[in-house]
């Protein structure tokens, strides 16, 4: 074997290392921790929790350590309200509550602001209304999920959610069309299928070219 060919399959094995190297810095990076203890002994390094289907009936305040933290999943827990810490979440997009019996969010939630994408489906305790205002200062929430929220009517303050670009009210019980959706500039997609009303898309949103499904 020549000395060239010896050093063509030395380059490629470390080109493969290195390729492993890469993939093994980016699966730390994106480690998913299932346990908040776990999450808390090295806190500023957690950017994804999942504590789905725990049981868990309340948040510890400890969870504001977790200062870099971009996706928390709660789904299927026991939650009825969350801490006030919530808030210091600063980078936070990511937040699934879907299937918590939440009655309310609280005040410091709007301070959420790198919050992009919020799932709060099959919370039927939650005070909509009151909720929607406190959405509304979240500067960059583009993805919002109400499936399956038992809504029979939605109220005017949700338009004004400006930056948002995907709702889903899914499964739900309306029997007329949200207006308030009108009013929502930057909507893309509205998903309405499950519900008891006739599939007429308002000629504006047409217009606009938003995806509407029945």
């Amino acid at each position: 074997m020549t000395a060239a060919r010896i050093f063509s399959i030395l380059a490629a094995i470390g080109c493969t290392l290195g390729s492993f190297g890469q993939i093994a810095d980016t699966a730390a990076v994106h480690q998913v921790y299932r346990s908040l203890r776990e999450a808390l002994r090295e806190p500023a390094s957690v950017r994804s929790l999942d504590l789905s289907d725990q049981h868990i009936r309340l948040l510890p305040k400890e969870i504001s350590l977790l200062i870099n933290l971009e996706e928390l999943r709660l789904r299927n827990d026991d939650l009825t309200e969350l801490p006030e810490e919530i808030g210091d979440l600063g980078k936070l997009r990511i937040l699934d509550l879907s299937g918590n019996p939440i009655q309310h969010l609280p005040d410091q939630f709007k301070d959420l602001n790198r919050l992009d994408e919020l799932y709060i489906n099959g919370d039927c305790y939650f005070d909509l209304e009151q909720d929607m205002k406190t959405l509304s200062l979240l500067p960059h929430l583009r993805i919002l999920h109400l499936e399956n929220d038992g809504i029979t009517l939605l109220p005017e303050s949700i338009s004004s959610l400006r930056h948002l670009e995907e709702l889903y009210l899914n499964d739900n019980k309306l029997v007329t069309f949200p207006t308030p959706v009108l009013r929502m500039d930057h909507l893309k997609l509205l998903d309405l299928h499950h519900n008891p009303m006739n599939p007429l898309i308002p000629l504006e949103l047409q217009q606009r070219g938003v995806l509407v499904r029945f």
